[in-house]
């Protein structure tokens, strides 16, 4: 065989890996995802393919998945946040607080509620502002600043309920917000003169509900693919997180590029504290949010964003939400521990660093 032949074996075979590192850089997720949908469905049957099913796995994730998405912004710009799940626990605890004091104070319910939304948004806000002006003014590497907020976010929310939980004085109106929803199914009344239901029912017979968490998570992740892939700030985003020095030479603020992507990072963690909050009509400030960085960030590197920065998709984050979910589901189902369910994690993350950095070498 001729050294021509030889090198131009070589030269497809380089070709082909190529193409299928390119493949699963784009795909992967993906792949993945059927992969893990089809082992679900061959271990539950039916129970798994029912749609309350997966009205339920994406209600039980939507918080974690609002978190992943601000956490991909954050990791296209090249930084990361530690301190997410303890912003949750403080923001919720905040506006828990004041709106029980203002009940307390014979405030109208529904007002109340409406303060106790506006606190715990804004007291998100402020904590990712403030991370974010450690990072960018204060010229911390994130990995500390954020580590720091971890740790002081959640000291507050413990100071403040002294270690315990916080429960709603709200009977009704707030933990409508966790637990309400779109019904799937019309009310009718028979020939007989009995109720009926027509539409999607859940196994008790009653309409199945799309929850307000998910339509939530849902509405954030869309307009966030738009803001990434389609405005300004998206391209700025992925320029500072690809190469800072070259952005600020092409007029890119960057410092108030990385300091908007926290402060959104905070207000999202208040969106996910408002609704874990109401789900539970109450806060535990010693569990709730413990973990969420975790979840957050192995569901957007799941996803594909590169955590060196400059490249991410949302659409790969929902796919990464959802794929962590049914890990999850498979894992309970097959009996292993809960308290081996951080390692899988653990190990996903490290996969999908792995595979990462194979495809962009």
């Amino acid at each position: 065989m001729s050294a021509a032949a030889v090198k131009g074996g070589k030269s497809s075979g380089s070709g082909r890996l190529a193409a299928a590192q390119r493949f699963l850089e784009r795909w992967g997720v993906a792949v993945a995802f059927v992969l893990l949908f089809a082992a679900s469905t061959w271990m539950q049957g039916f129970d798994f393919l029912n749609f309350e099913n997966f009205r339920t796995l994406l209600n039980s994730n939507a918080a974690v998945g609002i978190l992943a998405v601000g956490m991909t912004f954050v990791i296209i710009s090249g930084g990361i946040d530690l301190s997410v799940g303890s912003i949750v626990v403080l923001s919720a605890a905040l506006g828990t607080t004041a709106m029980n004091h203002l009940i307390g104070g014979e405030t109208a319910e529904g007002t109340a509620v409406l303060a106790a939304v506006g606190a715990t948004l804004l007291a998100g806000l402020v904590a990712g502002s403030v991370n974010g002006s450690l990072v960018v003014f204060g010229r911390i590497a994130p990995f500390i600043a954020t580590l720091g907020g971890l740790a002081a976010y959640r000291s507050m929310a413990l100071a403040i309920a002294e270690a315990g939980e916080i429960r709603s004085a709200s009977s009704t109106v707030f933990s409508k917000i966790g637990r309400g929803g779109i019904p799937l199914a019309v009310e009718s009344t028979n020939e007989a003169g009995e109720t009926v239901y027509r539409g999607l029912l859940n196994a008790a017979g009653k309409p199945l509900t799309v929850t307000y968490a998910i339509l939530v998570f849902l509405a954030i992740a869309a307009i966030a693919q738009w803001f990434l892939s389609a405005s300004r700030f998206g391209r700025h985003l992925v320029a500072v997180g690809a190469n800072e020095v070259a952005a600020r030479y092409a007029g890119i603020a960057v410092g108030w590029v990385r300091f908007r992507v926290y402060a959104l990072m905070g207000l999202l963690a208040g969106v996910a504290g408002i609704l874990q909050s109401s789900r539970m009509n109450s806060v535990s400030t010693s569990g709730l949010g413990v973990g969420a960085e975790l979840d957050a960030i192995a569901a957007v590197v799941i996803g594909g964003t590169s955590l060196r920065g400059g490249f991410g998709r949302v659409w790969g984050t929902v796919i990464g939400v959802l794929i962590l979910g049914m890990i999850t589901n498979i894992l309970t189902i097959s009996g292993v521990s809960p308290y081996w369910q951080g390692a899988v994690k653990g190990g996903v993350i490290v996969l999908a660093v792995l595979v990462q950095r194979g495809s962009r070498e």
